[in-house]
């Protein structure tokens, strides 16, 4: 059984802005997948159905078996844990600890389960010395840390990630890209949005391409990332080793390589053949 399947879903928001048009496809479980594409393409709808925030217009959204449209967001957040792109949207609580506890304490989770769950989220995320801090005076990368700790401490088999990487410097970057990772090599089904190109080009998953609500691609990392031309009308930039060789095709360089080693063997070769 898939983890998360799409079935012609359609989405217009009372607004009358239709979000998702028609969008199809199917996630196993223990894929890393990201969704990419220009802002408003559908990234942020797509990700709020999974946990049933948002509900079809058309179509259905499947989640580990389970029709979203009969099933309540506290029966979904057992299965699919959702990490906001504002990590603050999901703080409440006076402390870190109390934080990670809550959703612990609403699923009835034991006292003695609550406290160990909890100290082992903030060990895992790094956040441990924090405990009786307020979540708010946290910096932008510990929020996102902090977010993620909720959401892991009730260990749900899906999780899904708003656009990490914003507000990241290049070292927290790093380390989201360990955990995300970490948690895939754990079996977890792991669904993220994200426009940071050089981030998803590093994790190397599976990519859909969305642009204006419609599914644009779908295929690995390389297929879809070295694809400039169907980048370009999705309005996302290259990564950097791809936009370098596609400026050498005169020297008839492959563009189909996220790997700076192999690029760089590849001119290497050209140049001296």
């Amino acid at each position: 059984m898939p983890a998360i399947e799409f079935e012609h879903v359609s989405y217009q928001y009372k607004s009358g802005v239709k979000a998702l048009d028609d969008v199809s496809f199917t996630i196993e479980r223990g894929e890393l997948v990201v969704l990419m594409g220009e802002n408003g393409s559908g990234k942020t709808t797509i990700l709020k159905h999974l946990n049933g925030l948002l509900k079809p217009t058309e179509g259905r959204v499947i989640i580990d078996g389970t029709d979203t449209r009969t099933a309540t967001v506290a029966q979904l957040a057992a299965k699919v844990g959702l990490v906001f792109q504002n990590a603050e949207e999901m703080f409440f609580e006076s402390t870190v600890r109390d934080e990670v506890a809550f959703a612990l304490k609403n699923f009835g989770y034991s006292e003695d389960v609550v406290k160990r769950r909890v100290e082992w989220a903030l060990r895992f995320m790094e956040l441990d010395a924090y405990a009786e801090n307020s979540p708010f005076i946290l910096s932008g990368g510990e929020k996102k840390r902090l977010a993620l700790a909720i959401v892991l401490a009730w260990g749900p088999e899906i999780i899904a990630l708003d656009e990490p990487t914003i507000g990241q410097d290049s070292l927290q970057k790093e380390k989201m890209a360990e955990m995300v990772r970490l948690l895939n090599t754990q079996g977890k089904t792991v669904i993220m949005a994200s426009h940071d190109v050089e981030f998803v080009a590093d994790l190397s998953p599976r990519i859909i391409l969305l642009s204006r609500g419609k599914v644009m691609g779908d295929g690995t990392a390389e297929e879809v990332l070295t694809d400039v031309e169907k980048l370009a009308k999705c309005s996302i930039l290259p990564p950097q080793v791809v936009a370098t060789l596609t400026r050498l095709q005169d020297l008839s360089i492959t563009r189909r390589t996220l790997s700076v080693e192999a690029a760089a063997r590849e001119v290497v070769e050209k140049i001296w053949r």
